[in-house]
């Protein structure tokens, strides 16, 4: 296996984003609030990191805790602001209350954002059903959709391990609905990697683990540089034959 993993780190702020850099990290996921598992940030914060990296930004839309889209309006708004500012990557997702993508909600921030790059975040493991989402999601007019953000379970990676390796496969088949890269995030540990590797999947999501001491501290490089040396040395591995 030869392909580089993408090792996406989530950053509150210009410290973090300068620490994950130094570390190794591909891209940043901005939010703000981790009490509440990430909201959007301000658009000052989203212009103070891209001064400060020139990595990838992806940007969450999200206003409230759970999976609700709560105050649409508002939400377009933040996310014209953030493109205006020039962002030109995002995190969303939203369910219904019985579990199914809310599809005026996703397809109204994806009119904003005009064709940006988006991840689909972690709604996906509340989902009543994983793949008729994909699906639904598959067929929406806007484009734009690049990746879903997954442990495969809602309790996390250790408990969606087999999930996550089986819509692996059916991504490597090119199924309908299974397009967009799985990014694996959520209790993720490195003792997970060599078999997600192992299985083909090439793109991980840490919060957490890059802060040792906890979210009250920054991102340390040196643990970021952890996952990377770690994710680089599965790369080196050979594929094992038959």
């Amino acid at each position: 296996m030869s392909k580089r993993a993408l090792l996406e780190v989530i950053a509150l702020g210009p410290q973090d984003a300068v620490a994950a850099q130094e570390g190794g990290a591909d891209r940043l996921e901005l939010v703000t609030d981790m009490a509440a598992d990430g909201l959007t940030p301000a658009t000052a914060t989203f212009a103070a990191i891209r001064a400060a990296v020139d990595l990838p930004l992806r940007v969450m839309l999200r206003s409230a805790e759970g999976f609700a889209a709560g105050d649409l309006p508002a939400l377009c708004g933040r996310a014209a602001a953030l493109r205006e500012a020039g962002a030109e990557e995002f995190v969303l997702g939203f369910l219904t209350p019985d579990g199914r993508p809310d599809l005026a909600a996703v397809t109204a921030l994806a009119e904003v954002i005009d064709g940006c790059s988006w991840t689909f975040h972690r709604a996906i493991d509340r989902a009543a059903d994983r793949d008729a989402l994909r699906k639904e999601l598959a067929g929406m007019t806007s484009a734009g959709l690049d990746t879903y953000l997954t442990a495969g379970d809602p309790r996390g990676v250790a408990a969606g391990r087999a999930v996550l390796v089986a819509e692996q496969a059916r991504t490597a088949a090119g199924e309908p609905g299974y397009a967009p890269r799985i990014l694996v995030g959520g209790g993720l540990g490195l003792d997970h990697v060599p078999a997600l590797r192992a299985a083909g999947l090439d793109a991980f999501h840490i919060g957490g683990a890059a802060r040792p001491d906890g979210w009250s501290a920054p991102v340390d490089a040196a643990a970021v540089r952890r996952w990377r040396e770690a994710l680089d040395q599965e790369a080196e591995r050979p594929v094992p034959l038959g």
